[in-house]
C-alpha cells in the first residue's frame, strides 16, 4: 500500500476546501440556519411535538442528512472529475497507484470534509433547538458510514459525467427530491397508507430514519433494515468502482 501517495491526494483535497471555505462550509451552513429559522422557529412553533420530540428537533437529523448527502457527493465527484477535465488523470493514472489507493484518497477526503460539515451543522442545531443523543456512537458511526457511500457514488458520478451539468444533475434532481420526500420534515407515518407504502422505496427514508433513532431512539422503519439498505448501497457502490477501473470506463477519455 503506497501510504504516501494516499496522503499526498488526501491533502491535496482537503487544501481545496481551505481555498475554498466560504463555498464549502459557510454557504452550506448559512443554508442550514434558514432551514432552522423557517422549518423550526416559524412553522415549527405551530406544530405540535412528534413521537414527544419538538418539529425543531425533530427536522434536525434530516437536515444534517441533506446536506451530508449533497456534500458527499458533490465534493468527491468534482476532485475526480476535474483531473479529467484538466488532463492530468493521466499523470495519476501513469503513477504507481493502484485503484485502491486512488479510490482511498478522494473518497477519503470527501467523507471527512462531509462529516466536518456534518458536526457542524449539529453545532449551528444546538443553537436554535434544545437536542438530545440518545446514541452517540451509533449517531458518529453512521454519520462516516453515509459519508463514506455517498462519497463513493460521487466517485462513480465524477467518472460518468462528460460535463459540469451531468455533474450537478444527480444532487440536484436525484438526491435533493429524495431528501426531501425521505421523511426529513415529517415522518412517514403521517402519511395515509398507500403513500406510505410508495416512500419505502425511496431509499433516502431509511438514512433519515435510522439517524434520527441515533438521536431520539425513535424510527419509521426498522434500524436494522436501514443498516441492510445502507450496506446494499455501499456494496453496489463499491461494484460499480471495481467495475470502473477493470474497464477502464472513461477513465481516460
Amino acid at each position: 500500500m503506497n501510504y504516501h501517495a494516499i496522503r499526498a491526494i488526501y491533502i491535496f483535497e482537503m487544501a481545496r476546501t481551505r481555498r475554498t471555505l466560504l463555498q464549502s462550509i459557510v454557504s452550506p451552513v448559512l443554508s442550514t440556519s434558514l432551514y432552522f429559522i423557517v422549518f423550526g422557529s416559524a412553522i415549527g412553533s405551530h406544530m405540535g411535538d412528534i413521537n414527544d420530540v419538538s418539529y425543531g428537533a425533530f427536522i434536525v437529523p434530516g437536515l444534517i442528512m441533506l446536506g451530508l448527502l449533497t456534500q458527499s457527493i458533490a465534493n468527491a465527484s468534482f476532485g475526480i472529475y476535474f483531473p479529467r477535465f484538466v488532463g492530468t488523470i493521466y499523470e495519476l493514472l501513469s503513477a504507481p497507484l493502484s485503484a485502491v489507493e486512488i479510490v482511498i484518497g478522494y473518497v477519503g477526503a470527501a467523507a471527512t470534509k462531509s462529516v466536518i460539515l456534518g458536526l457542524i451543522t449539529l453545532a449551528t442545531a444546538a443553537l436554535f433547538v434544545d437536542l438530545r443523543i440518545d446514541h452517540p456512537f451509533w449517531m458518529l458511526g453512521f454519520l462516516v458510514l453515509t459519508s463514506v457511500t455517498f462519497s463513493l457514488f460521487g466517485f462513480v458520478i465524477g467518472i460518468w459525467a462528460d460535463s459540469f451539468e451531468k455533474l450537478q444533475m444527480v444532487p440536484l434532481l436525484v438526491i435533493t427530491p429524495l431528501t426531501f420526500l425521505g421523511g426529513s420534515f415529517y415522518s412517514i407515518d403521517m402519511l395515509p397508507p398507500f403513500w406510505r407504502t410508495v416512500t419505502l422505496f425511496n431509499p433516502v427514508v431509511y438514512l433519515v430514519s435510522c439517524f434520527r433513532w441515533s438521536f431520539y431512539g425513535i424510527s419509521d422503519v426498522s434500524v436494522g433494515l436501514s443498516l441492510a439498505m445502507t450496506f446494499l448501497f455501499l456494496a453496489l457502490c463499491l461494484g460499480a468502482v471495481v467495475w470502473i477501473f477493470k474497464t477502464g470506463y472513461r477513465m481516460k477519455s
